[in-house]
């Protein structure tokens, strides 16, 4: 039995515990309660790169601004459905200030999260035309808006954009939407769990295709403006956020204030529905609803069934965080590089081990340093070296998770503390001397773990 910093009699028990048939599929969430009782019942410190939570404090002029609030007594108030109207009107100017798209204010919606804001979509963008039943992910994406297509009841398909950038894009949007039953389509960019970012000549793509086939597109922008290669941090100067709005009128902007702010824990974003969009009537929305355009069924049907409501001191802090950065008093983006610097230095380290950056360019250039990285292992699976890791102290998730056909992991940068550099490198030596690479570049052996 080789040594590993986690014992493995006891790590071999905790995951059995879990009745995982494949520990490749775990979710965010198992991962993350596996590792956290290895971690209290072992006594070993771990390396937690499974769970994209922010690892920077919240914004203070959101804090300020929220707290201010309450004091004022808004807790006792019901929020308006349709939002705090300064925050309406200060995300249609941040929109404009860092993506250089219109959106009237009437149309940007708060919610609790992306998460309910995509939630939200899906469900009625699936509702506007009996004939068009499936959201098409573009992926690898974020695992659990496909949770949230299963629970609905919808139907999705897929495809691992790794072999489709640049021009043979728009091939494989042809080949789906075609078919005629694509009633939107969903990805994120900066993308998680890869981080590559779709260029703007691949957003026009995606922006033509969906308005030859009358399908909506929503764009998931959580990790807003980090892209770290470009200065995207400056209000009413170029260069600005990419986004599919430029290129299409009928698109749904998912802005969250959970990444780019560090406010994650108030669950609160905006959903930016595009104006022509907002006020477009659909047959589906009409037989179901008797009446309404997308945004007012939106809003007043499926937001009105979900929560009633946003949290209303949250308003007021992401309205306040969204004048500051418009108003170029808050620099937002320098706020948020210490994510890009953890990532250039742990993805060094890894590669210094034999590991591979899975996605690693954006067509010709190097991929950003940013919220999350991939790597891989040659001669493992990503389920194996996920659950190879684990004896090492270091989490994880798979890839297959994502709706990547890529073998590897994504890795997150949030909770890195400045001590576990020196301890991640120490235990991937480690690692690669009990997983030693044959001269063709695979594993010596297939996993340590094989004992």
């Amino acid at each position: 039995m080789r040594n590993t910093p986690v014992n493995y009699q006891v790590a071999k028990r905790v995951i059995e515990s879990y009745g995982l048939n494949d520990f490749g599929k775990a979710t965010i969430r198992e991962v993350v309660a596996i590792s956290g009782q290895l971690e209290k019942e072992s006594g070993t410190e771990f390396i937690h790169m499974e769970m994209g939570v922010p690892g920077l404090k919240p914004a203070r002029v959101g804090v300020d601004a929220e707290i201010k609030a309450l004091q004022n007594g808004i807790a006792a108030i019901y929020p308006n459905i349709n939002g705090l109207q300064d925050l309406k009107n200060e995300a249609s100017r941040f929109i404009k200030a860092f993506i250089n798209t219109g959106i009237s204010p009437e149309h940007c919606v708060p919610v609790t999260g992306s998460m309910q804001g995509t939630y939200a979509s899906f469900l009625t963008c699936g509702q506007c035309d009996a004939k068009k039943d499936v959201i098409l992910f573009i992926d690898p994406g974020f695992p659990v808006q496909k949770q949230q297509i299963t629970v609905m009841g919808y139907k999705y398909v897929s495809f691992d954009v790794y072999e489709y950038r640049g021009e043979k894009l728009r091939g494989v949007l042809e080949e789906y939407l075609s078919e005629g039953n694509i009633a939107a389509m969903v990805y994120s960019n900066p993308n998680n769990p890869a981080w590559f970012c779709l260029t703007e000549s691949e957003l026009k793509t995606i922006g033509e295709v969906a308005t030859k086939y009358d399908t909506i597109v929503i764009e998931d922008l959580a990790y807003f403006a980090m892209d770290f290669r470009k200065n995207l941090g400056t209000p009413f100067q170029p260069p600005y956020q990419p986004s599919v709005s430029h290129y299409t009128d009928y698109y749904i902007l998912q802005i969250s204030g959970s990444k780019a702010f560090s406010y994650a824990g108030q669950r609160i974003a905006v959903t930016a529905i595009s104006d022509k969009l907002y006020d477009r009537v659909y047959s589906g929305l009409t037989n179901r609803y008797g009446g309404g355009t997308f945004g007012t069924v939106y809003i007043h049907r499926v937001l009105y069934a979900l929560s009633s409501g946003t949290s209303h001191s949250a308003q007021y802090a992401l309205a306040a965080m969204f004048k500051a950065a418009s108003d170029g008093s808050f620099n937002f983006v320098d706020e948020i590089k210490e994510y890009g610097k953890r990532a250039a230095r742990l993805k060094e380290i890894f590669v210094k081990h034999g590991f591979h950056i899975v996605y690693d360019h954006d067509l010709d250039v190097p991929i950003a340093d940013g919220f999350y990285f991939t790597i891989s292992y040659p001669g493992m699976t990503g389920g194996e070296l996920m659950e190879e890791l684990i004896y090492y102290g270091i989490s994880a998730i798979s890839l297959s998770t994502t709706g990547s056909q890529q073998q590897g992991l994504r890795a997150c940068t949030s909770f890195i503390k400045p001590n576990q550099y020196d301890l991640l490198d120490e235990r991937l030596a480690l690692f690669k001397k009990n997983n030693p690479q044959g001269e063709n570049g695979q594993s010596g052996v297939k996993s340590s773990t094989a004992r």
